[in-house]
């Protein structure tokens, strides 16, 4: 294919993104009309298995984990993933590394003559797409087109309207479903379930590592014929505080995995997000073959940024991007096994739409200060409405909480007041955890041990 020369505007990935955010109307428009005209015009395909993760919470641990595993096996690997926390590259890695940001200039440059009909133009024109649209577009091209063995796609909100639909998976995965983006998924588990099933196709694996899978997306598997993989049933783990332990039904070859060392990313919830890993990597066993030390070797050596990531120093800094009710249960969960810590303090900011008393209901009782903060997004809850969501809780009147423009601001209140055996758990947006990462991981020293 001829290459495409690229526009004198934009030049750089910020003008790009910036270009993307003023083509469509409004932020969130679902459905795949319009992303897969576009990916017609540009003859979108991929010549390696693709595996596409959906759920509410888990996504993102589920893909590094494939991601890991598969680099170690010795194969190509590139990720799809979103939202970022500091930097747009985050979003496409290959073999574990974010791209440049040069590589994707020419890809965002097809999208754009693509989705204005210049180059085999179907006779419909041009084609708006929201900054989501566009910017998946552009790095599935550039997946395409990085030479892989395996592509790992996570799905941004949803599934079956999602942008990311519009690849066929040879395996996908859905991991726990929660309650999140009601207003548009459904008012319930089911309604939800139904949508995240939508990634499923006809012949080809499913793997369901939700232990109380709702009936719509077990409904779903059977109207399309697909190969559903269900935990408890195809497969199953079980551990000690020391080891855990994998296998799959006898019906699914037998597979046996023992002894292993728990996987690198924290939180007793990890468990149930690799046992869907090792069974998405068993159901593509043919066509990609990994060994047990693989297996090992990536479950021990995966990092995922913000997900309960423990940052030693004085005092410990907790980072985890929990924003609903689901997440922050296993956050405090987490939390509450962390062992003895005189005081907690909370940096916290979150969506305007999200489920604010429940999340806080949860974590409330193990945050001794809270410290909330605006976010630099027009969907985020303001500092002052966070407060008056604790207050409104059964414990809010007794906590101590104030509020700051920015998450840093935030974070070195936090500081300035905690005691070095303290904790301090940011917590409730990627916007808030990223909002902390702009310079790099913090590493904490409190004020009394700087000299």
């Amino acid at each position: 294919m001829q290459e495409i020369p690229l526009p004198p505007h934009p030049q750089t990935l910020e003008e790009w993104l910036a270009h993307c955010e003023r083509l469509h109307p409004v932020t969130i428009d679902m459905g795949l009309d319009r992303v897969q005209r576009v990916a017609r015009r540009m003859d979108l395909r991929f010549d390696c298995p693709v595996i596409t993760v959906a759920g509410t919470n888990g996504k993102g641990s589920t893909c590094a984990m494939l991601e890991a595993i598969y680099c170690e096996a010795g194969y190509r690997t590139g990720l799809y993933t979103s939202p970022h926390l500091v930097h747009f590259e985050e979003r496409c890695r290959l073999s574990r590394e974010a791209i440049a940001a040069d590589q994707l200039l020419p890809a965002f440059a097809e999208v754009e003559v693509a989705r204005r009909g210049q180059d085999g133009d179907d006779g419909q024109g041009e084609v708006s797409l929201t900054y989501f649209e566009f910017t998946t577009l552009a790095i599935l091209r550039t997946l395409s087109r990085a030479g892989l063995d395996v592509v790992i796609l996570e799905v941004g909100l949803g599934g079956r309207l999602d942008a990311v639909n519009i690849i066929d998976p040879d395996c996908a995965v859905i991991t726990c479903i929660a309650l999140d983006h009601m207003a548009i998924l459904g008012p319930d588990r089911e309604a939800i379930g139904y949508e995240k099933a939508g990634i499923m196709r006809t012949g080809r694996p499913v793997v369901v590592s939700d232990p109380a899978v709702p009936q719509s997306v077990l409904d779903r598997a059977t109207e399309v014929g697909a190969e559903l993989w269900r935990i408890g049933l195809d497969f199953h783990f079980a551990g000690d505080k020391q080891q855990w332990g994998w296998a799959t039904h006898p019906s699914r070859g037998g597979r046996r995995y023992s002894g292993m060392a728990y996987p690198a990313l924290r939180g007793a919830n990890q468990l149930v997000n690799a046992s869907g890993v090792l069974a998405a990597i068993e159901a593509l066993r043919t066509r990609l073959p990994v060994t047990a030390q693989a297996v090992r070797n990536g479950l021990a050596l995966v990092e995922l940024p913000g997900r309960f990531q423990i940052v030693p120093g004085q005092p410990t800094l907790v980072l985890d991007v929990a924003h609903n009710p689901h997440s922050v249960a296993a956050l405090a969960e987490n939390l509450d096994a962390m062992g003895f810590h005189p005081t907690t303090h909370a940096v916290f900011g979150a969506m305007a739409d999200k489920d604010l008393a429940a999340m806080l209901e949860r974590v409330a009782p193990l945050i001794d200060r809270w410290y909330l903060t605006d976010l630099p997004t027009a969907r985020a809850a303001r500092a002052e409405d966070l407060r008056s969501a604790l207050e409104a809780g059964p414990l809010g009147r007794g906590q101590v909480a104030s509020c700051y423009p920015d998450p840093l601001q935030a974070l070195a209140a936090a500081v300035s007041a905690a005691d070095p055996a303290d904790r301090i758990v940011v917590f409730g947006s990627f916007f808030t955890v990223g909002g902390v990462m702009q310079d790099g991981i913090p590493r904490l020293a409190a004020k009394h041990l700087a000299a």
